[in-house]
Parts: C-alpha cells; sequence; structure tokens
C-alpha cells in the first residue's frame, strides 16, 4: 500500500491520527497532518483504509498494491 497526504487539503480534523497514529502525526503550529510512513506494514493498513475513509476533506489517497 502507497499512501499520499494531501496537506492542501487537510483541515486538521485529527481523524487520521485517531484511526492510524503509528502512520499519521499533527503539526504543533496548525495541526495539519503529516505522514510519517508513506508505506506502512500490512498490520497497520485497515487503520490507514479507516484514516482515508473518515478524513473530512479526502486529503488521504491510497494505492493498494
Amino acid at each position: 500500500m502507497r499512501v499520499t497526504l494531501h496537506q492542501d487539503k487537510c483541515v486538521a480534523s485529527g481523524q487520521c491520527v485517531l484511526a492510524a497514529q503509528e502512520v499519521f502525526d499533527q503539526r504543533d503550529e496548525d495541526g495539519v497532518a503529516v505522514l510519517l510512513d508513506d508505506n506502512p506494514p500490512a498490520e497497520a493498513h485497515d487503520d490507514v483504509r479507516h484514516a482515508a475513509a473518515v478524513c473530512p476533506a479526502l486529503a488521504i489517497t491510497l494505492a493498494e498494491s
């Protein structure tokens, strides 16, 4: 799985961090999401899919391999 985070779309809701904290974080200054791992391990895939699904800005795209 390849994860792409479009920071320009991010509305800083933090839903991705709650869903997959091993893959996403937020910047302290403005809360915009930060991608920690663009190729997460298989055991994180379900959490990452959930993060993408709950993102209110649709700022996360996934490429399944």
